[in-house]
């Protein structure tokens, strides 16, 4: 095999790639990057058997083959090349010449038929997302899923879709978020459950932009088509728990506050919390008021922000990192903050849509 493509191209694409490389596989192949000559382009493959990452590149391509190169070794070798072209020479015992300018490495590799192949997923009622918005959908929800290996399907997030509506919930016994996307037109319903951590891999590939992804659900796998890249993720087995049922419309408390504020004043409120035994936000809803309190061996805080309450004066505490989660995920400008009691879930959603909805538990205080 021997192509010739650019430093800055191999390396975006290895960049890619790399993110489904396995780091702790008994198979020395696992850990390295499948190179393939497709015609007048180039294919790299990675896998860690739970996720697959494959990406396309333009290339000048001398002689057809393909090699498996250590991943990690291969992308620090290509990172630190000179600028401009690079050319690719593999010879039949899976040796690479690496060329560029003045430099010339050799690095050996593994036989591309010991490659796992990677599962083929029919393209069956695909639904399609600008990839801009997928990527803040995974932001916004896989903080919440669980890191409790005891409850596998925890670990992952629900992908529901209903009509013309997809959601994508995710839940670990302390919150929940839920986050609602309108589709083009009526879909037939079907759910599958993606591991969070595979998820979060592919937020970081999908563009900032509003070029589409093309998301198809099968028995066994989600693919990811971007067009240039294709990302298949096995899926978790089991029941979904149902989300619905915490969800309740009872709540007897009320209040309206600007988002940012209230993130701004619960970090300060944080401060004084993080080396104290407790990491504990206090909340008070007095009238048209928000205090927000804490306080540890090093000191105490006092928030106040202005709010329009309707319902009952209320005292109840919340965990702040999982405050904090929750108020950095949100995407408005305000937002409800619904609660029935002291010790029953927060429920908080966005004033001027139903985009979102976020299930907090709050934390029992010897006030409580």
């Amino acid at each position: 095999m021997k192509f010739s493509c650019t430093k800055d191209e191999l390396l975006t694409s290895i960049n890619i790639v790399q993110k489904a490389v396995s780091t702790k596989s008994t198979l020395p192949v696992l850990e390295g990057i499948l190179i393939q000559t497709q015609k007048d382009a180039l294919k790299l493959v990675a896998t860690d058997l739970d996720l697959y990452i494959e990406t396309y590149m333009g290339a000048s391509i001398q002689r057809e083959g393909s090699v498996v190169l250590k991943s990690r070794i291969f992308s620090e070798i290509v990172r630190m090349l000179p600028e401009g072209n690079v050319t690719i020479e593999v010879d039949q015992q899976n040796v690479a010449v690496i060329r560029s300018a003045g430099s010339e490495i050799t690095l050996i590799g593994f036989d591309s038929q010991d490659f796992p192949v990677i599962p083929k997923v029919e393209e069956k009622n695909p639904i399609e997302l600008p990839q801009d918005l997928v990527s803040n959908v995974i932001r916004q929800v896989t903080f919440a899923v669980s890191k409790d290996e005891t409850k596998p399907i925890l670990q992952g997030v629900l992908m529901e879709v209903t009509g013309n509506e997809v959601n994508f919930v995710a839940l670990d016994g302390y919150r929940m978020a839920l986050r609602t996307c309108t589709l083009d037109k009526t879909y037939e319903e079907k759910s599958v459950v993606i591991p969070g951590k595979n998820l979060n891999e592919i937020g970081k590939i999908l563009t900032q932009d509003d070029a589409k992804v093309s998301i198809t659900m099968a028995d066994n796998h989600v693919l990811f088509d971007l067009g240039y890249t294709r990302i298949i993720s096995r899926l978790l087995e089991g029941e979904f728990i149902n989300y619905k049922q915490f969800i309740v419309d009872d709540h007897t408390t009320r209040f309206k506050v600007n988002c940012k504020n209230m993130l701004d004043s619960v970090l300060r409120a944080s401060l004084v919390a993080m080396d104290g035994k407790y990491y504990i936000a206090r909340l008070s809803i007095i009238d048209d008021k928000l205090i927000i309190t804490s306080n540890s061996e090093m000191g105490k805080a006092y928030e106040e922000l202005p709010i329009s309450k309707e319902g009952n004066d209320l005292d109840i505490a919340f965990n702040f990192r999982y405050l904090l989660d929750v108020l950095r995920a949100v995407d408005c400008e305000e937002i409800y903050m619904d609660c029935t009691t002291n010790v029953s879930p927060a429920i908080i959603t966005p004033v001027d849509n139903n985009s979102f909805l976020y299930l907090l538990l709050p934390v029992r205080t010897t006030s409580n």
